[in-house]
């Protein structure tokens, strides 16, 4: 399994279909409503969450493929498809293009900016840890 995840088309392919994904909701001139009544709670999350991930799945994608700063050009990616996907949106029936949506999608692909980062920061760390010698990792000698 680890082998299909990590293969090259997969890498491209997942983003682009997630971004599918993204394009049949906003597609969709209703959608259920899973927040019983709350719609603004279903559209905020819904937009955070999917964008998050949009933004995590294209980082992966261009940090395999050796792109530098590829968190930035995930963000970046992921908030231009959100701006076209609120334009997609004025042509869908009951749906409209909503500048908060936007800036819901940007905070949703910063979030996984920030998951990135401290997730690579704690990576180090442990890599800082187990590379130290055995000396530094004893404790001190009290003073007599």
């Amino acid at each position: 399994m680890k082998k299909l995840w990590d293969s090259r088309i997969l890498r491209w392919v997942t983003p682009v279909a997630w971004m599918g994904v993204i394009f049949y909701l906003s597609a969709q001139p209703e959608l259920p409503d899973l927040t019983h009544g709350r719609p603004d709670v279903q559209d905020v999350a819904g937009h955070f969450i999917l964008y998050t991930v949009l933004a995590l799945l294209w980082w992966r994608a261009l940090r395999q493929a050796g792109v530098p700063h590829s968190a930035w050009w995930g963000w970046v990616i992921a908030l231009a498809y959100g701006i076209s996907d609120e334009f997609h949106q004025r042509f869908v029936p009951n749906r409209q293009a909503d500048p908060l949506d936007i800036a819901t999608d940007a905070a949703g692909a910063m979030a996984a900016l920030v998951v990135v980062h401290l997730g690579q920061q704690w990576i180090a760390g442990r890599r800082r840890a187990y590379q130290r010698p055995s000396s530094s990792r004893a404790a001190p000698h009290p003073d007599p």
